[in-house]
């Protein structure tokens, strides 16, 4: 029964743990950030205004000339080109020739890029090099119809996406093998779970080759096993499981009435009290008429108007104990009844109070 206990013990510590490589980011595998400016032709009547829209008209003209065509005209006319903005992202450790996802977002008058075509568009990051060409077919998952009296609108059918619509031309250098110090970010910046992550690093290499050196960041030597091998350390490293410390906190959105409340968040001794009195007036008018083939009388509307109170005198106030859990919080705000939106007053009073021993954050 006793060895039994213990692997529970140990299975259910394990379940609570979490794999390093979910909760922190390795130096140098990151992803980078694309942008481009473009073309979408083919629209059927559902582009831009050329009169209105300057850039689109400006952008077609030297693409034509481009292409040896004279567009200086003031008769050019078309509502089938949109001027749209591409953008992507580029994978960590991209090679050319690799085909990555873009996304289309109209930036003009247009009313729909449904069965438009994305000309050759150069995607530019950071540093004003380009590392992608984008071209395709777009697809947009909204459309909309109108028609004298009504209209129809569903999704967004200004924006769509092409699947594997660019390619990369520039790859980011990064010898990560070569490496001889590896930094580990945290994703949840926290002292304890900084200190945990080395721990266990150095746990399973047996030396101290991880430091903490601020609560977001993690210093890993790439010891001698591992030398000019900087990827088979790393996905050692990242299977490691460790048990995150997070900071007790109570966030809310009062837009939509949602709130999250962490694992260790507690209250002091409080009394909490709520209730509200509401008043409905109900107007019920009745017609009073005489009756058939009466000689006098005649039709008149009599008011009847219903009133009710609900002073809600079933609310009673209820006393939380100090430092009670977060299950503990909940039942007893639940005994008094109260919806979200009642909750979060609550537990702002209770904060404003000094009993609330966590962080409350309102969105």
């Amino acid at each position: 029964m006793a060895v039994l206990i213990a692997l529970a013990a140990n299975l259910g510590t394990a379940e609570a743990q979490t794999r390093i490589k979910d909760i922190v980011d390795f130096e140098g595998v990151r992803e980078n950030l694309l942008i481009g400016y473009g073309l979408v032709v083919g629209l059927k009547g559902t582009g831009d205004d050329i009169g209105s829209a300057i850039f689109t008209r400006e952008s077609l003209v030297g693409m034509l000339e481009r292409l040896g065509v004279n567009a200086r005209s003031d008769d050019l006319d078309t509502k089938n080109v949109a001027a749209v903005m591409v953008t992507a992202i580029l994978p960590p450790f991209a090679t050319q020739g690799t085909r990555i996802d873009v996304t289309i977002s109209s930036i003009g008058d247009a009313d729909s890029l449904l069965g438009g075509q994305l000309l050759v568009t150069p995607l530019v990051g950071a540093d004003g090099e380009v590392y992608g060409v984008a071209q395709g077919p777009v697809a947009v998952s909204g459309f909309s119809a109108q028609g004298q009296a009504a209209s129809v609108t569903r999704g967004v059918p200004t924006s769509g996406r092409i699947a594997n619509g660019a390619l990369v031309e520039r790859e980011l250098g990064f010898a990560l093998n070569q490496m001889e110090t590896v930094r580990i970010a945290l994703r949840n910046p926290d002292f304890t779970t900084s200190r945990r992550i080395a721990q266990a690093i150095n746990a399973f290499v047996g030396g101290p080759i991880a430091q903490p050196t601020d609560p977001g960041t993690v210093r890993m030597l790439v010891p001698d096993a591992y030398r000019n091998n900087a990827v088979a350390l790393i996905t050692d490293i990242e299977q490691l499981r460790v048990t995150p410390d997070n900071i007790a906190k109570v966030v809310i959105d009062e837009q939509t009435g949602v709130i999250v409340m962490g694992e260790n968040v507690r209250i002091n001794t409080v009394a909490i009290a709520q209730g509200n009195l509401t008043i409905r007036i109900t107007e019920t008018p009745q017609v009073s008429q005489p009756q058939p083939f009466a000689q006098t009388g005649e039709t008149v509307t009599v008011p009847r108007t219903q009133i009710e109170i609900d002073e809600q005198k079933d609310r009673k106030l209820t006393v939380l104990p100090q430092q009670v859990t977060l299950q503990e919080l909940v039942n007893g705000l639940n005994a008094l009844g109260v919806g979200p939106r009642d909750l979060i007053s609550i537990l702002q009073a209770i904060k404003a109070a000094g009993a609330l021993q966590a962080e409350l954050e309102v969105l």
